[in-house]
């Protein structure tokens, strides 16, 4: 049997190596594009009218490019990845992304209906309580409606939906479950899915601490329940599903309310 015919289970096991580069390098270059996005954004950034769009807006063509490079490092190692497609799953994954993103919206949503403005402190500004207006919109660069306009709401659609699932579950449910449950042996060689109480609480505060601390608590509510889908599915897929189906909820929210600081 050739390297490109075996399953995941068996490269797993085999390659070990190269299980964990497939599972760590995709999120990694994610994560370095949010990188070069700050230094970009602090070091030739342009806020002034008479700006170039890619100075002004430089999250417009780091966001595409960094989607397109993380989506060919997927495809590039996709043998590796146990997703076990389930029709059952799936659709457990559909509800589990609702009612997470459900969760984390609400903060968002009793800020407007408690008449709220401007920032928030105390527990109201830890529970997420904010205006969420300020953050990704193509309207801004390009102008609503134009064809640049739509490209970049496409690519960040596709950012959200699929690129930030795949690397995100790949990362922090596949790789990172197991490596923080045994470290020091064999961890490429434990089950997915496998519960242990180090394996919640190290993911999910890691999860926490990837978002800003205004998505602190929406992110501990959501990743507890992809955890739970997680031991209960034992099925990467439907974990992917789930955050799919969550961050395109969240895209439609932010643009549909004007909410863009959320994405």
């Amino acid at each position: 049997m050739t390297g490109e015919q075996r399953d995941p289970d068996s490269l797993r096991l085999g390659h070990s190596d190269a299980w964990a580069r497939a599972h760590i390098i995709p999120f990694a270059v994610f994560m370095g594009f949010l990188l070069l996005l700050q230094v970009f954004a602090n070091f030739f950034g342009w806020e002034h009218p008479a700006a170039p769009w890619w100075r002004h807006w430089p999250e417009q063509w780091i966001y595409p490019l960094q989607t397109i490079v993380t989506l060919v490092l997927v495809a590039k190692w996709w043998k590796y990845y146990e997703f076990r497609w389930s029709w059952k799953w799936s659709a457990v994954g559909v509800v589990f992304g609702a009612v997470g993103i459900g969760f984390w919206l609400l903060p968002t949503v009793m800020y407007d209906r408690l008449g709220l403005t401007g920032e928030t402190t105390g527990w109201m500004k830890w529970l997420g309580l904010a205006e969420r207006e300020k953050g990704f919109n193509p309207a801004e660069a390009f102008g609503d409606g134009t064809p640049a306009y739509w490209a970049a709401l496409v690519m960040r659609f596709v950012r959200a939906a699929v690129v930030v699932a795949l690397v995100e579950e790949i990362m922090w449910r596949s790789f990172m479950m197991r490596f923080v449950s045994d470290w020091e042996g064999d961890y490429w060689k434990r089950p997915f899915g496998q519960a242990s109480w180090k394996s919640y609480l190290l993911v999910t505060g890691l999860f926490m601490v990837a978002h800003s601390p205004t998505d602190y608590a929406g992110a501990f509510i959501y990743g507890s329940l992809t955890y739970v889908l997680c031991i209960w599915s034992k099925n990467l897929g439907a974990c992917v599903v789930m955050h799919a189906v969550a961050n395109l909820l969240m895209g439609l929210f932010a643009i549909t309310y004007g909410k863009y600081g959320l994405w």
